[in-house]
Formats: structure tokens, sequence, C-alpha cells
């Protein structure tokens, strides 16, 4: 064979190795990044009720966990009402033909199905109806609202905690829930990802009239807190309540222009924040010293520190 033919064909099939690559390239694109972790609107809520315009939306906190399938993951969805509401989904995404993505919900077939560590889709049902439809990456998909209405009824009140549109941006999860149409035709849940803060507060036995001179310090090691309105009870030694909590939040104040996540110690009895302070958001530490109650928090992503020796109370 001449030189040029062999050229011709080896172009040829360099052509072809190109156009498969280009193809998986454009297919791996629509496949959605990894989505797992807890996603909570508790700023929604804030903002909504620092406003006092209108009913605030109900509080929601989703729940995504992974299974040994990437195409599955278990949805828990909570929803803070009386009485308080919960669901369990599976959900399997599928790229779908001409690049679309697909994520269909899955009822249980259990009264109480295996944990996501040990997923069995034999346990499940699908609800095709139900099926949000769009783009994988980033994930943004909706159901078709008339067709999972037609089959709401036969789920049961479940139905209610049922995506039927789903949105991820950046650290935010919206999510558009089934009992969201009573609500407007644009009303959605901002979650937030819920970043974790661990370490140590330590509380003197005086509590805030302590003396001087105490050294009655009550170590709380191993606190564990999530930053979107996380609330952990301290203990005295004994196990037994202190009367004092702490809260960490993330805000934003000044009409949205100021953004900070803020640690509060707060009196249980009356729910009076007794004091707080506040970091950036991208902040790996917080902390506070009132003297008789003094905090270390880290981000369970950054190293943390050894707790100190407590400080001397100071009156």
């Amino acid at each position: 064979m001449k030189p040029a033919g062999l050229l011709l064909i080896a172009l040829s099939l360099a052509a072809c190795h190109e156009v498969r690559r280009a193809d998986s390239a454009s297919h791996h694109s629509n496949a959605p990044a990894a989505l797992s972790g807890t996603f909570d609107n508790h700023e929604q809520v804030w903002r909504a009720r620092e406003s006092a315009t209108g009913t605030p939306p109900p509080h929601v906190v989703i729940d995504v966990e992974p299974t040994a399938d990437a195409a599955w993951t278990i949805w828990h969805v909570r929803l803070d009402a009386n009485p308080a509401m919960d669901a369990t989904w599976a959900m399997h995404g599928a790229a779908q033909a001409g690049g679309s993505f697909a994520l269909t919900p899955y009822r249980s077939l259990a009264a109480t199905p295996a944990p996501s560590s040990a997923f069995d889709v034999q346990q499940w049902t699908p609800l095709d109806a139900c099926a949000l439809r769009g783009v994988g990456a980033p994930l943004k998909v909706v159901a078709d609202t008339a067709a999972c209405t037609a089959i709401a009824p036969g789920i049961g009140a479940s139905a209610a905690l049922l995506p039927l549109g789903i949105e991820r941006e950046g650290e935010w999860l919206h999510v558009r829930l089934y009992s969201d149409q009573a609500r407007g035709a644009d009303v959605r849940e901002d979650a937030r990802e819920v970043r974790w803060f661990g370490g140590w507060a330590a509380i003197n036995g005086g509590g805030q009239k302590a003396d001087a001179a105490s050294n009655d310090w009550h170590m709380n090691r191993g606190v564990r807190i999530g930053s979107e309105g996380g609330r952990v009870e301290l203990q005295w030694r004994d196990g037994n309540p202190a009367g004092y909590s702490l809260a960490l939040e993330r805000l934003t104040y000044r009409d949205g222009n100021v953004p900070v996540i803020k640690l509060s110690v707060v009196e249980d009895s009356s729910g009076r924040v007794l004091a707080y302070s506040w970091a950036n958001p991208q902040a790996t530490a917080i902390g506070i010293n009132l003297g008789w109650v003094q905090v270390g928090l880290s981000r369970d992503d950054a190293p943390a520190a050894a707790p100190p020796a407590p400080a001397s109370v100071t009156k």
C-alpha cells in the first residue's frame, strides 16, 4: 500500500477515536456530580421570620446518602410541622437519549428498608410518573406535575414530601416539594449543605455567677454541631444538663451583604442568647470565651486543636 493510503487510514482511525472520545466526554458531562450530605433551609426560614412578611416557609432538612451503586442515592426528607412529617425515597439517576438526564424516585415496599450501606433495589418500586428530567451537570431536573399528581393519592401522605424540582447550585440544594404547590407556583426550599464542626466546651460549675477563684470546670469533649442552625446542650460532668446550649448558624445580615457564621451561647430556660461571636463563612475554626464558659470548634475537615486548660473565671 502506498504511504499516502496508510496516512489516510491512520487519519481516519484517529478521527473515529476522537469522535468516540468526544461522545464519551459529552455523555460524562451530563452525569451528575456525586450528591450526598445534609441540606438545611435554616437561613431561609430565619430570613422570612426576620422580615415578618407573610408566612415563613417550613423548616426542611434533606439527608442524601450514597449507596454502593453510584446511580442510586437515598433521600430522607424531614419537615418541621405539627405533627412533624418525614419520608424516604430511593433516587435512581440515568442518562437519557438526546443527552438529557432523569432522576426517578422509588417508594419503599418494606416498612423499614435496609440502610443505604446495604441497599437492595428489590425493596423499592418506581414512581415513573414523578420522574424528574433535565440535565445532570449541574443537576437541574423537574417532574411533570400533572402526571405525578395523578398517582399521588396512591402514595399516601408521604407524597407531600416528594420532590417535583431539584437544582444543585454550589453549596445550595433548591428543592420544590409536592406540598409546595399549595404555597405558590415558584415556591421552593433553599437548603444549604451542612458543614460540621467539632471540638470542646468548658463550663464552670458556678454558671454565670461563678466565683473568680473557682476551678470547678466541667469539660464537654467531643462536641459536634452543624452549621445550619445546629444546637448542642452543654452538660455537667455527671451528664445532667447544665442549662445552656451552643447554637451555630450561617446567616446574612445587612440586606444580604454580610454573610457570617455565628456561634451563640443560649440560656435554655428562656431561649435568650447570652453572647455570640462570628466569623466569615469560610472560617475553619470559631470559638468564644466568656470566662465562665469557653468553647473551641474547628471544621471536621480541618485539624482540631486540643482543648487548653480553661482560663480563670473573670467577673
